[in-house]
């Protein structure tokens, strides 16, 4: 099991905090999200065998947001 902090610049409203929260239903493997809009921050708890860092990454920016790493 693996926890990441991701700064995630231009996340501004709450409809950018669903969208990547929903990245939980799209990912098997990625256990908690949580993203702030006012911190501009992703949350992350994933198990590692299920789901890679790079495959939450690329599906992060397939939504129009990078990650980057705190």
């Amino acid at each position: 099991m693996e926890k990441r902090e991701y700064r995630v610049p231009g996340m501004h409203c709450p409809n950018c905090k669903i969208w990547l929260e929903g990245l939980e239903d799209d990912l098997p493997g990625i256990l908690q999200i949580y993203a702030s809009y006012h911190q501009q921050i992703l949350r992350i708890e994933f198990d590692d065998h299920l789901v890679s860092e790079s495959e939450i990454i690329r599906a992060a920016n397939d939504l129009g947001y990078q990650l980057l790493a705190e």
